[in-house]
């Protein structure tokens, strides 16, 4: 049953409101480079040619891991564990930021705003809807930074990530947490995103209303079914205009 009334919509990030343009294995090639050089002129006598593919074959583990037990640690946390084994114990924080702020500052590069998704989210906003944004995410001063870049953090009450909160989409709680900040009930917001299993798949058992964008969706191995469908973010407006009311 849907609700009467809808008042707020919750978006995803990566492949909702942004998309990469480029393929990820050679912008992952640079940004490991990229870190391990920062590494290097820190005063760590780690072989900046071989340590950024070490990294990111410890970042795939930590992926297949995390999406198994939908706990999120921290890239941070990878990095620093790496470190150890490689005989660099308590490397500072500060550190270990710098180097994974150059692996972000190349990431980054490869992420583009949809052209709809302000027109979008102003839409939203002009009639009076909130919006929250959660992303899942393994490193919370990333997404702040894209959001920060894209110009879209004043149509959002708030920005969570999986990093921020340590649990990811399609944890309940992540979700319990975003509509714990309006105090909104679950049948009370609709949840925006490209997968059928973390974001659909989260919402919808909780009661959400959920919209399935396809534009950037990934083959799909999830059996959900979303309670809407579209292809573009701006029709996502006059979809909730024909069946809510704020």
């Amino acid at each position: 049953m849907m609700p009467r009334f809808l008042q707020a919509v919750l978006f995803d990030l990566g492949d909702t409101l942004m998309y990469s343009p480029h393929p990820w294995p050679p912008v992952f090639v640079r940004a490991g480079q990229a870190l391990a050089a920062s590494l290097y002129a820190s005063g760590l006598s780690i072989d900046s040619a071989h340590f950024g593919a070490r990294f990111q074959e410890r970042l795939e583990e930590y992926y297949a891991e995390r999406d198994r037990n939908l706990a999120e640690l921290s890239t941070l946390t990878v990095l620093a564990r790496l470190l150890t084994e490689e005989g660099y114990t308590d490397v500072p924080d500060h550190t270990l930021r710098a180097a994974l702020d150059k692996f972000y500052a190349v990431t980054q590069q490869n992420w583009l705003l949809e052209a709809d998704a302000v027109p979008t989210l102003a839409a939203l906003q002009a009639v009076g809807y909130r919006l929250g944004l959660v992303s899942n995410a393994g490193d919370n001063r990333d997404v702040f930074q894209l959001v920060e870049k894209f110009g879209i953090e004043p149509y959002f009450d708030f920005v969570l990530t999986s990093a921020a909160c340590s649990y990811r989409k399609p944890h309940p709680r992540i979700f319990e947490l975003a509509l714990a900040h309006w105090g909104y009930m679950p049948d009370q917001a609709a949840m925006v995103g490209d997968r059928l299993d973390a974001d659909i798949g989260g919402a919808k058992p909780l009661g959400m209303f959920t919209i399935w964008i396809k534009r950037r969706a990934r083959p799909q191995t999830a059996c959900i079914q979303p309670d809407a469908v579209v292809h573009h973010l701006a029709e996502i407006p006059p979809l909730l205009e024909s069946l809510f009311s704020v």
